[in-house]
């Protein structure tokens, strides 16, 4: 369906943006409400994707968590609320449709898709073509963005390639597998929320837990490992696993205690009908809609073959008679050479009409391609409507993503003055951290607690991340408020 939209207040040419993803999403919902007429070109339904299951915009594919929302110790929820007060369609969406999951953000995916669509073809500013964009855009788009992600059509990949002359970089991303509620065994399984901790939503017991004693696990382990898996296509053999999402069994064969330190940890939780003996590890799965009818198996992305999954995830305690509403599987995501092809407002450096956002750009995690997605949308309609696009402050989380994709977080060295070739040379998706912004003040960092204690250990790390938080909402707010007044009088 093609939603023709009222007849704009703008007599702009529109921003094209190909892609209805999560950074798509967002991009064509900040231009347009930054006055900027918008078409949003999205290939699904007409034609499909290996991962993509609905025509919604803004389908989570993998996980339903945009992770923890605790935004004073934690550099995704200090990006969470960035983004909130950036106007954010993906963080409005999915406060809307959020479920219990301790500290983390988690969403009903069908909601949260439903209201982003919703949403964006009701918008004034914004068409949405059902369509196909092959090859490179036409030259008479004069403002494109290009957000079609980790899985974008062999067509557009190739000509930009060709446009750019690079070899293109890809790395594998795994899908973790969703049960059914009923069929877990509750008579094992609990619930119970790491150290009972209550997040959006929450009440402290908002995981299902799944215990293993010693010989358990071994077995378990063993399994994974002779476990029948994908076998890859000869062009992909080279293809890099992205760290922050590894395949269970790749993690098994980094050593068999990596999965006790990884998503099978055992720390803050206490099993009620032993609380005696701890687990040797757990299992834990988080809730996947808003029925509470689909449980997601939190950190099990595999590249185990689908009989191999059913038989091996059925030994963890608590699955024995488990049914999944999907299994995992394993996709080959692509992403650009950023710090080399794209200047600091993410256009091609080649071709500045072309803007590239979200995963492609390399970030990685739904949040992270969103907040990318914000950014090129507020910079493609600040353009078009003839004002100066203004980067984020590197102080925030925004701004630390920017300069990770762009190679500014770099410091050249003697030998080499030129920072996008130096980021060029081991340039990989990240995640947001704390690690991708400077170092606060320590004049601002709190060195006694609140009787009066010095801080030390652990909590001193705390302390400076607490700094590190407060700067960057001060600053992305003071940000925000010059852009706006800029805007404003223009």
């Amino acid at each position: 369906m093609t939603h023709r939209p009222n007849p704009p207040t703008s007599h702009t040419a529109p921003i094209h943006i190909i892609g209805g993803g999560l950074a798509g999403s967002e991009a064509a919902w900040q231009a347009a409400n930054a006055g900027a007429r918008v078409v949003l070109h999205e290939m699904r339904p007409k034609r499909g994707t290996e991962a993509h299951k609905t025509a919604g915009l803004a389908e989570l594919v993998c996980s339903n968590s945009f992770r923890s929302d605790d935004w004073e110790y934690n550099a995704v929820g200090l990006l969470h609320a960035e983004m909130r007060r950036a106007n954010s369609l993906i963080m409005a969406c999915g406060d809307t449709h959020k479920l219990p999951a301790g500290g983390a953000l988690a969403v009903d995916r069908d909601a949260f898709s439903a209201e982003v669509t919703s949403k964006l073809e009701t918008h004034p500013l914004i068409t949405i073509e059902r369509d196909e964009v092959a090859g490179l855009p036409p030259d008479d788009w004069s403002s494109v963005i290009i957000a079609t992600g980790p899985l974008t059509s062999p067509a557009l990949s190739e000509a930009v390639g060709q446009l750019t002359c690079e070899t293109e970089l890809a790395f594998f991303d795994a899908i973790a597998p969703i049960v059914h509620y009923d069929s877990i065994n509750h008579d094992i399984a609990w619930r119970q929320s790491r150290y009972d901790k209550a997040g959006p939503g929450g009440t402290g017991a908002d995981y299902i837990n799944c215990p293993m004693d010693e010989v358990q696990y071994n077995v378990f382990i063993d399994a994974l490992l002779d476990g029948d898996k994908t076998v890859f296509k000869e062009w992909e053999e080279n293809t890099p696993y992205f760290n922050g999402c590894l395949p269970i069994e790749v993690m098994a064969e980094r050593g068999r205690e990596t999965l006790r330190h990884g998503p099978m940890k055992p720390v803050g939780l206490t099993n009620p009908r032993d609380p005696n003996t701890k687990p040797h590890a757990i299992v834990q799965l988080r809730q996947d809609n808003a029925l509470g009818s689909l449980w997601n198996m939190v950190g099990f992305q595999t590249k185990l073959k689908y009989g191999a999954q059913t038989e091996i995830f059925r030994m963890i305690p608590g699955l024995e008679e488990a049914e999944f509403a999907r299994l995992g599987g394993l996709h080959r995501n692509t992403f650009l050479n950023s710090p080399k092809l794209l200047d600091r407002t993410l256009r091609l450096k080649k071709a500045p009409r072309l803007r590239f956002a979200g995963q492609i750009t390399g970030v990685e995690g739904y949040v992270e391609s969103a907040a990318i997605g914000l950014l090129a949308g507020r910079f493609a309609a600040w353009e078009r409507l003839g004002q100066q696009p203004s980067l984020p402050p590197e102080t925030t989380a925004l701004g630390g993503l920017i300069n990770h994709i762009t190679g500014g977080h770099l410091t050249a060295d003697s030998a080499d003055t030129d920072n996008s070739k130096i980021a060029s040379r081991s340039f990989q998706p990240m995640n947001i951290n704390f690690g991708l912004l400077p170092p606060p003040d320590p004049g601002s960092i709190a060195t006694h607690d609140a009787d009066g204690k010095r801080i030390k250990g652990k909590a001193k790390g705390l302390a400076k991340k607490r700094a590190v938080a407060e700067r960057a909402i001060a600053d992305v707010e003071n940000w925000l408020g010059s852009s706006n007044a800029s805007q404003a009088a223009e």
